[in-house]
């Protein structure tokens, strides 16, 4: 009697029922043969030795306490994606590693604890005018962060406020400029899975104005997109780039279980990358038919390797 591997679905405990449109993903890996569960990465009651291959999926709170989060990650005898992928893609300082690898990021002026920054010298470092976001390095979806515009006091005064506590926190801080673009085309997200193309939405902001984002609030509007072939253009840019970092950083490289690449048009015929999400991606599988049945594929023939 052949034995049905194991995969366990990890999710966090506000997440029960991984993201929404995963609902169904036990039944279709179960369909393909495999024997599928679902458990929250900081529950003490599981057994990890005895999970078959885990597959890192709504930890929405790794971000509460990423070393107690990467610590779970090297007990996993097996874990997609991998461990260092874990480790690098946890802390948004990569996105400075690619850009210094020719990958086209929004600017970033990046505010660390260790430099000790005055109130006067945080306030130079804010954009001239415009709007500008402020986010924390280590974060999860749109959670912490906040938008302002430069021509208002009180909202610099939040700003203000806000980078002074991260910083306060000993968390690391990332300044950028709005990108307005984000508002008149949306911003697209390109989804592979083991490296092929599955699909494409469009998302509207999800932040306003004068605001940080909490879980609860300023959820993304997302829509099917079928991606132009200029967007893919663009996808496949991205990804050689992020398979030459991953060379640089093992020697070696690596296939992604699933890979989210989220961007934004400049306006100037190229684009901005504005995440690679790698870890907590939620890959909006109920945005487009077929979507929950690629991933099962993917999934399922790794389990059966």
């Amino acid at each position: 009697m052949t034995t049905k591997p194991k995969v366990t679905l990890v999710t966090c405990q506000a997440l029960p029922n991984l993201f929404p449109g995963e609902e169904g993903l036990l039944d279709e890996l179960a369909s393909r043969g495999c024997d599928p569960q679902i458990k929250v990465w900081n529950d003490p009651d599981v057994d990890w030795a005895d999970a078959g291959m885990v597959v890192v999926r709504s930890v929405s709170d790794y971000a509460q306490d990423r070393p107690a989060f990467l610590e779970w990650t090297r007990q996993l005898q097996r874990v997609q994606n991998s461990k260092d992928v874990l480790n690098w893609n946890t802390d948004k300082h990569y996105l400075k590693e690619l850009a210094a690898m020719g990958l086209p990021t929004i600017p970033t002026n990046w505010l660390e604890p260790s430099q000790k920054l005055t109130k006067h010298q945080i306030h130079t470092r804010f954009p001239a005018f415009g709007e500008f976001v402020v986010k924390p390095a280590v974060s999860s979806g749109v959670r912490d962060i906040g938008r302002y515009t430069t021509v208002d006091i009180c909202q610099r005064q939040a700003a203000m406020r806000q980078v002074q506590g991260l910083l306060g926190e000993g968390r690391s801080v990332m300044l950028q400029r709005y990108v307005e673009e984000i508002d008149l085309h949306g911003e697209i997200s390109l989804v592979f899975f083991n490296g092929l193309v599955s699909h494409a939405v469009e998302k509207r902001s999800a932040l306003h104005p004068a605001s940080v984002t909490n879980p609860e609030m300023h959820e993304a509007v997302v829509t099917a997109e079928a991606a132009d072939s200029v967007a893919w253009t663009w996808g496949e840019q991205i990804r050689r780039v992020l398979h030459d970092y991953v060379r640089a950083r093992l020697g070696h490289d690596e296939l992604f279980l699933f890979n989210r690449v989220d961007l934004v048009p400049d306006g100037k015929g190229s684009f901005l990358v504005m995440e690679v999400s790698l870890v907590d991606a939620d890959l909006y599988l109920g945005s487009t038919p077929g979507a929950l049945g690629n991933f099962a594929d993917a999934i399922s023939s790794r389990a059966h390797w």
